[in-house]
């Protein structure tokens, strides 16, 4: 689904893809209250010690409150508010060498041990049919542990009436700046997780996200000719304070486009896109041909998503997992080979879970693994994957990386996309001074839509804004770009990436996958990046 659809939805569809199943509304008074710790480990016992005396050779419960306020704005009305709490237990079991997974919304010792038990008899039911024993790599248990996201001020505390106030001021400011509509929205996520194991884990961990998107649209009403611009921002896995903006977080681009780091100035932003959508109008359309392109981290992190984060998903890889745009084209005979060339040796790219204010950022995942960093591509060469504990052993590991998620205590968890990011360039270099090198090309920020096959072979990228460059020079603004890449091409057209100064994250706060469907969040930090000789296509003259 492309974002614009997403937020230009009824708020009861925006609700329903953000939503865990079984979700009840609630008081905003309910978001910041919490279960008590001794009731958790109680009901994590009981069904652990359920799950060890029918036989289970390893158990693991999650008992999660899944809580959401979201708030939807057009122009001087307010759509929808919605908060709501998601509360429960998930039992996976491994008997006989197969899982076994069941759920409970009933949080007493009885059920618990009842889904235990239910859990249990799926898995030696699924052990009859004669499939590989599961491989489990070890996890030292870790004892009792907390950990929260590093928050200033806890989104759900702020009173609605404060958050109403700056939607509307936002959609005031669009509407004088020349905007013909703006839809704004703000969207806040707190998860209360709490695992436990046979290995002896019990992690209760606090976590918190948030994303402040909106549209503005201006309409040319002689030619009923329409653009638009989205928000700039990227979510965040921050508090409330993201949206306390600060000075040195904002960012002017040679193309002299703001962006933001780390806290966000939505109403200066919502100001600046009433006037780029304006600007559109009037801007003319790309010449197609080959482009040196150079991408904003606002841009990239999509790029950087669906080419390199889900094509080393190693599910995905190994055929597993084919929902949602399929497999991957980096299967494991080019990883054995040890020099599949996926980038330039520009390219370093890593996954990481412990990144400060990245939205997939946590102290463990959803099996009591530790977060942690790792190389995927090392000065251009694929030298790894992601994996579960049931995987580790596929890729020769002798523990996992810490990438299983489930997002509702009643799904059963699996893999997923740790942050994948972008790593700095070593050399000192600003987007200045990128540019000043660049002969003939365009300089491109925001995500707009996109599309990439079964394999992840083949893509295409819009964006939000589009600036040429020439002779050294970024020029006027143009219109109806979109780029065309082969994913290992593109990655080996990358000449430079800007320095440390420049690093910045984007990231999806909804990202798809599995069947049934699951949503995860996850970020791609990134500097600025050239890449040369990229195909360039007029998306008006595609679409006839």
């Amino acid at each position: 689904m492309r974002r614009r659809d997403f937020i230009v939805g009824s708020g009861v569809g925006i609700g329903s893809l953000l939503l865990p199943p079984f979700s009840r509304a609630v008081a905003a008074e309910a978001l910041v209250s919490q279960l008590d710790a001794g009731l958790k480990k109680r009901l994590a016992d009981t069904a652990l010690s359920a799950a060890k005396s029918g036989g289970a050779t390893y158990g693991d419960v999650r008992i999660g409150r899944y809580l959401r306020q979201f708030i939807n704005t057009r122009e001087d009305k307010v759509e929808n508010i919605v908060n709501t709490e998601s509360t429960g237990i998930g039992v996976r079991v491994l008997a006989d060498g197969a899982w076994g997974f069941a759920a409970t919304n009933t949080l007493t010792e009885d059920a618990v041990a009842g889904a235990a038990r239910q859990a249990l008899a799926i898995a030696k039911a699924n052990a009859r049919t004669g499939g590989a024993p599961v491989q489990l790599a070890p996890a030292r248990g870790v004892g009792e542990v907390r950990w929260a996201t590093p928050i200033r001020r806890n989104p759900m505390d702020v009173p609605v009436k404060d958050k109403v106030d700056l939607l509307l001021s936002v959609n005031a400011a669009a509407m004088q700046a020349g905007a013909s509509f703006i839809a704004s929205n703000l969207f806040q996520v707190n998860e209360q997780k709490y695992f436990a194991s046979t290995d002896g884990s019990y992690v209760d961990q606090d976590i918190y996200r948030i994303w402040a998107p909106f549209t503005a649209t201006a309409v040319d009403k002689a030619s009923g000719k329409f653009r638009t611009r989205d928000g700039l921002s990227s979510p965040m896995g921050m508090g409330y304070e993201f949206l306390e903006a600060r000075p040195e977080h904002r960012v002017e681009l040679p193309s002299g486009v703001v962006v933001y780091s780390q806290s966000y100035d939505i109403v200066a932003d919502a100001v600046a896109a009433a006037r780029d959508a304006q600007a559109k109008l009037k801007a003319p359309s790309v010449k197609p041909g080959k482009y040196d392109l150079v991408l904003d981290p606002s841009h990239l992190f999509l790029t950087i998503h669906e080419s390199v984060g889900h094509p080393l998903e190693l599910d995905r890889v190994l055929g597993y997992e084919a929902n949602y745009a399929g497999t991957s084209f980096a299967t494991l005979d080019k990883w054995r080979g040890k020099d599949f060339r996926y980038g330039s040796d520009q390219v370093t790219i890593v996954a990481d879970r412990t990144q400060p204010h990245s939205l997939g950022a946590v102290g463990f995942d959803d099996e009591g693994v530790p977060a942690q960093r790792w190389d995927l591509i090392r000065d251009g060469i694929l030298v790894n994957y992601q994996a579960t504990r049931d995987q580790a052993h596929i890729i020769g590991l002798d523990a996992s990386q810490g990438c299983s998620y489930a997002d509702s205590w009643s799904s059963v968890q699996f893999q997923r996309m740790p942050n994948v990011s972008l790593e700095a360039g070593k050399q000192a270099l600003t987007p200045a001074q990128m540019v000043a090198d660049v002969e003939d090309g365009i300089y491109i920020v925001g995500r707009g839509s996109y599309s990439i096959d079964q394999q992840r072979y083949n893509a295409q990228f819009g964006g939000q804004l589009f600036h040429e460059i020439k002779a050294g020079k970024v020029t006027r603004m143009i219109e109806d770009v979109a780029y065309q890449i082969r994913t290992p091409e593109f990655w080996n057209a990358c000449k430079s990436v800007c320095d440390r100064s420049d690093y910045r994250l984007g990231g999806s706060f909804f990202d798809g996958k599995g069947q049934p469907s699951q949503v995860s969040a996850v970020s791609h930090g990134a500097s600025t990046a050239r890449f040369t000789g990229i195909n360039v296509i007029n998306t008006a003259r595609s679409l006839g």
